[in-house]
């Protein structure tokens, strides 16, 4: 499971509980229930206007427990914590800082070069390109080599297939050459930019959303 994959569960997770509780709250404070007719159970949380969200009982029950405050505590930290090493790994890249690359003519010597420069050279190729629009470059961390990810825009009316025989031709051919590295994974993710539709005759404004891009 990838970065983004669990970036995107864990706002949905949070996004679900965040959106319950304001309904709750939206639902006691509105007095929804005594409006429809509902009774809820006796446990139920926020049930007419004048309830506080939590009663005095429900904040003191376990207060003069000797489990509760480092309980508390604790479950504190571990949010804080895991907040921190969220926050961390968004901070960090996903893939390699460097480059190794390979020197026949000098077995002791070791050459390393930076993923961006890696990456801003594919881009400067690839932007070069007929039909290209934006290219956008990630050297990641593949099962056994890095790998590179390459998602390109073209212009409407563009051919995905020549795109991608120029792309291995061109750029990825051309950065196995110079750096003489053995092989370099790559994907190549494509959208082409729907045409706008052409209007003759009257000017008419139209509302709707913007040209999608596929």
């Amino acid at each position: 499971m990838n970065r983004g994959t669990v970036n995107r569960l864990l706002l949905g997770v949070v996004g679900l509980a965040l959106l319950a509780a304001g309904a709750l709250v939206l639902a006691g404070g509105l007095d929804l229930y005594g409006h429809l007719g509902v009774d809820p159970p006796s446990w139920w949380p926020l049930t007419s206007p004048d309830q506080p969200v939590l009663s005095a009982s429900s904040r003191t029950r376990w207060a003069g427990s000797a489990w509760w405050w480092p309980v508390v505590i604790t479950g504190l930290a571990v949010v804080v914590t895991g907040t921190a090493w969220w926050l961390v790994a968004q901070l960090r890249r996903s893939g390699p800082t460097t480059v190794v690359l390979p020197t026949p003519g000098a077995p002791g010597l070791r050459l390393r070069l930076r993923t961006r420069a890696l990456e801003e050279a594919v881009e400067s190729g690839a932007v070069e390109l007929p039909e290209v629009e934006r290219v956008g470059v990630r050297l990641v961390r593949g099962a056994r080599h890095p790998r590179l990810r390459a998602a390109v825009r073209m212009t409407p009316g563009g051919d995905p297939a020549a795109l991608a025989e120029h792309f291995e031709t061109g750029p990825r051919a051309g950065a196995l050459t110079s750096l003489g590295l053995p092989d370099l994974p790559a994907d190549l993710r494509i959208r082409v930019i729907a045409a706008r539709p052409e209007v003759t005759g009257r000017r008419h404004r139209r509302r709707g959303r913007p040209p999608r891009v596929v």
